[in-house]
């Protein structure tokens, strides 16, 4: 990962929250998303000030709300699945608006949405001020398994490769007059991906060889170290601690 590697999640910015090295961002965003899982459901306003949390860090990131919404569409399957929960849970039910919905499942579809939305806004919130190679880099600071974070490299590499080559095909195939209408084409589409899958498994020896003969001996040598001072590690705990400080309240109050 020597060289710059950017993602469209990604958004470019001089924010304090952008200069903030990578392991402070992956630490902060974990006991984050810990804290909120462990605080109970019946603690709603704790979920309302965890909001304000990451509105203040959105601020503070100088990511535009329509930014951080429109990215939150990914959890959109979890949502559906929430909204069934109070018509197919079972114990003591309740009538909203004529309708018979589950208590439990009602508390369920809560817990899902309030936990399951605050994750994915904070991952976005670090996905927005970290490139790909920064984070990998943070990965290493954390001392992850190396293997897990080589796995991480290389996919990332790789799935731009394989797009590249996937993109080549498709223009060749244009080029010949080809266009896929219907399943009498699923043939052609089937045989470019066993082709797809051929050359990314010759390309990926290729690579292997290369790295071997270049001395690769299971581990990937750290390019940059990004080392983080004492500031930068409390500038990037006040949103877990502030956000421990709210759950605890909520298990107490």
């Amino acid at each position: 990962m020597g060289a710059g590697h950017s993602h469209k999640l990604y958004r470019h910015g001089h924010s304090a929250v952008h200069a903030l090295p990578p392991q402070c961002k992956l630490a902060a965003a974990f006991t984050f998303v810990v804290v909120v899982v462990s605080t109970p459901r019946e603690a709603v306003w704790a979920f309302a000030l965890y909001a304000v949390l990451l509105a203040a860090v959105a601020a503070a990131a100088r990511v535009p709300a329509g930014f951080l919404l429109r990215r939150l569409l990914i959890e959109v399957p979890f949502v559906a699945f929430a909204v069934l929960m109070p018509f197919v849970a079972e114990g003591e039910h309740v009538e909203v608006l004529g309708v018979s919905l589950s208590v439990s499942g009602l508390w369920g579809a809560w817990n899902v949405l309030a936990k399951g939305t605050l994750g994915v806004a904070a991952s976005v919130l670090l996905a927005s001020t970290t490139e790909l190679r920064a984070l990998l880099l943070g990965m290493q600071r954390l001392k992850l398994p190396p293997l897990l974070v080589q796995i991480a490299t290389f996919m990332i590499r790789y799935g731009d490769v394989i797009t590249g080559e996937l993109r080549r095909m498709s223009i060749a195939r244009r080029s010949r007059g080809f266009e896929a209408r219907g399943v009498r084409h699923w043939g052609v589409l089937a045989k470019t991906a066993g082709s797809l899958f051929i050359r990314s498994y010759e390309r990926g020896e290729r690579v292997y060889l290369a790295m071997i003969s270049r001395g690769y001996t299971g581990s990937m040598p750290v390019i940059d170290d990004i080392a983080a001072s004492r500031a930068q590690w409390a500038y990037a705990a006040a949103l877990p601690v502030t956000a421990l400080a709210v759950c605890l309240m909520g298990w107490t109050l």
